[in-house]
C-alpha cells in the first residue's frame, strides 16, 4: 500500500520513483548467480513470501504506473548490505554475528551454515543508487557484492575481526531459507558503470567499530541504572 500511494504521489507532481526492491524476489534460486531475467522460485505461502511476494507485487505496480501512466521509475533489487548505524539486533545475519562476538554470546548460525550470502559495504549500495536515479534507464539493476560466503565462512571473518575466541551455536534452520545468493552485477557494470568497490573484510571493521561503540556504551548505561 505504501508503495501504490508513493506512485500516485509521483503521478500527480511529476517525481521520479526510486523502488529498492530485493534479492528476495529470486526467492531460492535455481538459477546460481541471479540475473534481473530471472523470474525467480518463490513459495507464494511460505512463511517469507510476504516480504518476497510483496517486493515483486511493488515492482508489478511500479512497472505498471511506469507503462500505463508514464511515471519515469528505477527499480534497484538490493542484495545483502551491512554498514555502521544499523539496528543492533534487526535480526539480519551480519548485525547478529557482530553484535554477539561483541557481547561474547555464540553466534548463531541456522542449519549447517553452507547456505551463501552476498555482502555490500553501505557506502557502495549508495553509490548504486545514485548512479541509478541519475541514469536513464528503468531497471530492475541488481545492487549488490557478488564476493559470496558461506554463513560459516562469514563467522570466520568475524571471529578473524574481533574476537578469535568467538564460538558458533548451531539452530534449527528456518523455512525458505535461500541456499545460494550472488548477484550477476553485468548489467549495472555495463549501464550504470557501477560496482562495489569495498571487500568484506575493509567494511565490517568500520561496522564494527560503530557497534562496540554502541554496545558498550548500552552496557554502560545498564550499569548506571
Amino acid at each position: 500500500m505504501g508503495t501504490l500511494n508513493m506512485l500516485g504521489l509521483a503521478k500527480r507532481i511529476g517525481a521520479k520513483f526510486l523502488l529498492t526492491s530485493t534479492s528476495e524476489v529470486y526467492g531460492d534460486p535455481l538459477e546460481h548467480p541471479q540475473k534481473e531475467t530471472y523470474w525467480g522460485h518463490v513459495n507464494p505461502i511460505g512463511v517469507r513470501s510476504c516480504y518476497d511476494e510483496g517486493k515483486r507485487t511493488a515492482e508489478t505496480l511500479t512497472m505498471d504506473y511506469h507503462r500505463g501512466a508514464g511515471v519515469e521509475v528505477r527499480i534497484a533489487r538490493i542484495f545483502n548490505t551491512y554498514g555502521p548505524r544499523m539496528c543492533l539486533d534487526d535480526g539480519r545475519v551480519v548485525s547478529n554475528f557482530v553484535s554477539q562476538a561483541i557481547r561474547k554470546q555464540p553466534m548463531s548460525v541456522y542449519g549447517d551454515g553452507k547456505q551463501t550470502r552476498s555482502f555490500q559495504y553501505v557506502s557502495d549500495l549508495v553509490d548504486g543508487l545514485v548512479a541509478l536515479m541519475e541514469g536513464e534507464h528503468v531497471g530492475p539493476f541488481n545492487l549488490g557484492n557478488p564476493g559470496e560466503f558461506t554463513m560459516l565462512e562469514l563467522a570466520e571473518v568475524v571471529k578473524e575481526t574481533i574476537d578469535p575466541s568467538a564460538t558458533i551455536e548451531f539452530k534449527p534452520n528456518t523455512d525458505d531459507d535461500p541456499h545460494k545468493r550472488k548477484p550477476d552485477i553485468s548489467k549495472a557494470k555495463e549501464l550504470l558503470n557501477w560496482e562495489p568497490k569495498i571487500s568484506l573484510r575493509e567494511g565490517l571493521p568500520l561496522m564494527v567499530n560503530d557497534f562496540r561503540n554502541r554496545i558498550l556504551n548500552e552496557d554502560e548505561g545498564k550499569g548506571n541504572k
